[in-house]
């Protein structure tokens, strides 16, 4: 609803269409706009049961993750900061209020803890040159 109201039908009616084509093809393909990642998947206003999002990530429990699983988390929250950025300046823009303004500041705070958690890292390596590139890479975040 919310993207159909922002962009109109003729946005995602090339995708529409490409997937019919590729049924009509007889190939299964699943229609995928990238601009969709940008905005949170369609609810009805009107449901009377309120959405509950979940906490920020605490840095004891980020501490147990590996380089690679903070690697992913981080993109993951940073997709999700777009998309919440996104969708308030699309609001904003419309004059509607913004809803669940609390998430901003939660995805912040978790991508402040896994700085903080490399950061740690960082320090604790002895190799000094290994950690002046890690830090550099870490404040490039």
């Amino acid at each position: 609803m919310f993207l159909t109201r922002v962009f109109g039908r003729r946005l995602f009616s090339t995708a529409r269409s490409e997937a019919s084509a590729a049924g009509a093809a007889g190939t299964v393909r699943t229609a995928h706009n990238p601009l969709e990642e940008f905005f949170e998947a369609d609810r009805n206003p009107e449901e009377e049961k309120p959405v509950v999002y979940g906490r920020s990530w605490k840095a004891s429990e980020l501490r147990l993750k590996s380089w690679d699983d903070l690697h992913k988390l981080w993109y993951v929250l940073l997709k999700e900061k777009n998309m919440l950025m996104t969708q308030r300046q699309m609001l904003h823009a419309q004059n509607l209020r913004f809803p669940n303004p609390e998430r901003l500041p939660k995805v912040r705070k978790s991508m402040c803890r896994i700085k903080h958690v490399l950061t740690e890292r960082a320090i604790e390596d002895p190799d000094p040159r290994r950690t002046a590139e890690m830090k550099r890479m870490i404040n490039a975040l």
